[in-house]
């Protein structure tokens, strides 16, 4: 019977690789467990999950939703456009990895369905960071309303979770799996919009661009090289074909395809979601004319606006007039939140956090910050579109309480203090 080369490995390696770890580790000489170390590295390398799988096909997939057969309905729900089924994840049984890159593919085609969905359906202009960067600069971007900074009333500023999402987004899983409608921020832009609201959508996972490394780069040492034994050092550099044969054989049981190898290259005050939120502050929000700012954060969004409010609190206090939180990942102890600035988020804060209690029903909270109430939701990235109808009347009720504090009814009373005063 003829073995597969992956059976042969498996099936007359291996255990010949063992037998002879062990002789070694009886005869107990410097060299020989030199050589046990060297077996042990091979076999942690060696993935046999991925040797006993048939040949991976090449991970090369289309770049569009038509490519993909796929497309949304008039429900926003991705469709197959032969059949109409749902996303099917696992289109090759047994090739989980493969399965996986073709989702992620997927998923970068959806990113970009969305960003056009923000233009083209809610009329949001993409607005470049950072303001001064110049031709060859890597850049982000966020997306704002055309009276973003001009509106005088209000603006509504969107901040999603961490992870794969972007700007206009809270999951790119409900997108994919459910519809639009519960995965995007499309919904609440539109009905911010339409009540006059300003916007401004942040992307604060948009934090790099990957570059391909050249073949001097990729072949540079690790900066852990200097630890490395000083007598290994001499032979791995005294037989360098040899090591890079050796390598190539790792690789091709680890990684049966080796994907591209790339440097990350941060964007200028934008490298993560804190500094993507303080810059977007800085230079859009604080300068806005918008009398009353409100937040949506979910998830490491809220973490993000806690973040912000530590770093430019008394700007925060005096500008935003309402937070709307989704499951958010906050702590204000960890995040050395003042007691003011609790204060603050207690008066001015709600956290809708996944729950099997129904909806806007309180939930006890170990943290002496903002009240907690169920979405009417037990999965976390549902949170924002469970608690949407919600949150607009938490927000219309903050605008209405600040209006009564700012503009009191005029009485008699007032007026003669008026006409004292003058």
């Amino acid at each position: 019977m003829k073995l597969e080369p992956q059976c042969f490995i498996i099936c007359k390696v291996l255990p010949v690789v063992w037998l002879n770890m062990a002789q070694i580790q009886q005869g107990g000489a410097p060299e020989e467990k030199e050589k046990t170390t060297a077996l042990k590295d091979l076999l942690s390398r060696i993935d046999l999950d991925e040797l006993m799988k048939k040949d991976e096909p090449p991970l090369d997939f289309p770049d569009t939703l038509e490519g993909f057969n796929y497309a949304f309905n008039e429900l926003g729900q991705l469709r197959h456009i032969q059949t109409g089924d749902p996303f099917v994840f696992n289109y090759r049984e047994d090739l989980h990895r493969w399965n996986q890159k073709r989702y992620e593919a997927l998923g970068e085609i959806i990113t970009k369905h969305v960003y056009e969905l923000l233009e083209k359906e809610c009329n949001l202009e993409k607005v470049y960071l950072p303001v001064d960067a110049t031709d060859n600069e890597p850049k982000s971007f966020i997306f704002m309303s055309k009276d973003a900074m001009k509106n005088p009333d209000k603006m509504l500023v969107l901040i999603h979770g961490s992870g794969v999402v972007r700007a206009g987004q809270w999951a790119r899983r409900l997108i994919i799996n459910e519809d639009l409608n519960s995965g995007s921020q499309i919904p609440y832009i539109k009905r911010a919009m339409k009540e006059g609201y300003a916007v401004i959508v942040l992307n604060p996972n948009e934090n790099y661009i990957e570059v391909e490394k050249s073949k001097v780069q990729a072949e540079q040492p690790s900066p852990d090289s200097s630890d490395e034994p000083a007598e290994k050092r001499e032979r791995r550099e005294r037989n360098p074909k040899e090591t890079k044969k050796r390598r190539d054989f790792y690789e091709k049981y680890r990684n049966p395809q080796k994907e591209k190898d790339t440097l990350q290259v941060y964007i200028r005050d934008n490298g993560s979601p804190e500094e993507h939120a303080l810059y977007v502050w800085d230079n859009f929000i604080s300068k806005a004319p918008a009398e009353n700012v409100l937040f949506v954060a979910h998830s490491y969004g809220g973490l993000t606006f806690v973040e912000l409010m530590i770093q430019r609190e008394a700007d925060v206090k005096n500008k935003v007039t309402a937070v709307a939180l989704t499951d958010s990942v906050h702590n204000v102890w960890h995040q050395d939140a003042n007691k003011t600035l609790r204060e603050w988020m207690r008066e001015n804060c709600c956290n809708w956090v996944s729950s099997s209690e129904p909806l806007d029903t309180a939930v006890e909270s170990t943290l002496p910050d903002c009240p907690r109430v169920s979405a009417g939701t037990e999965r976390h990235e549902l949170t924002s579109w469970k608690s949407f109808h919600s949150i607009f009347k938490f927000f219309d009720e903050a605008l209405e309480g600040k209006d009564t504090k700012i503009k009191p009814t005029p009485t008699r009373r007032s007026n003669r203090i008026k006409h004292e005063d003058l």
